[in-house]
């Protein structure tokens, strides 16, 4: 059994690829537009995975006939390790993304995506020591 892929609804492709790609980092590995169906699939990986064959991947879809999808919170969440997590928290704030758990413990945060899909972020190896601003910044919302 191999582990493929996670499919997330969107509601804006212009948003969720600033978020996904430039904001959070992955990458677009590939782009399908059913006509038919009347939607797009885009397929994000992350850059470490990049150098497998079929490395697992997020499923966007994004139907081009508008719908509201709530926030699903039975769905979880999605989870990266991340090389540094206070500098990807840096680039996710500077970027207009609230750190709904800030990264107290120099390990762990949860932010959201423009459709309110809650994201774990994970220090890769050990946790970094505490640093400000992250040590003392509260919770914010839910995730």
């Amino acid at each position: 059994m191999k582990y493929l892929h996670t499919m997330v609804r969107i509601s804006n492709i212009d948003a969720s690829l600033n978020f996904y790609c430039k904001l959070l980092g992955l990458k677009e590995i590939q782009r399908y537009d059913n006509e038919q169906g009347r939607y797009t699939l885009i397929f994000l990986a992350a850059g470490d995975d990049l150098s497998t064959a079929n490395p697992p991947a997020v499923e966007l879809t994004y139907n081009w006939d508008p719908e509201n999808y709530g926030e699903g919170r039975n769905f979880g969440h999605l989870a990266y390790a991340v090389d540094n997590i206070y500098e990807r928290c840096q680039i996710l704030l500077d970027g207009g993304i609230t750190i709904n758990r800030p990264p107290r413990d120099g390990r762990m945060a949860f932010i959201r995506s423009p459709d309110n899909i809650s994201i774990e972020l994970l220090q890769a190896g050990n946790a970094l020591p505490p640093a400000e601003p992250w040590a003392s910044m509260p919770n914010e919302g839910h995730w």
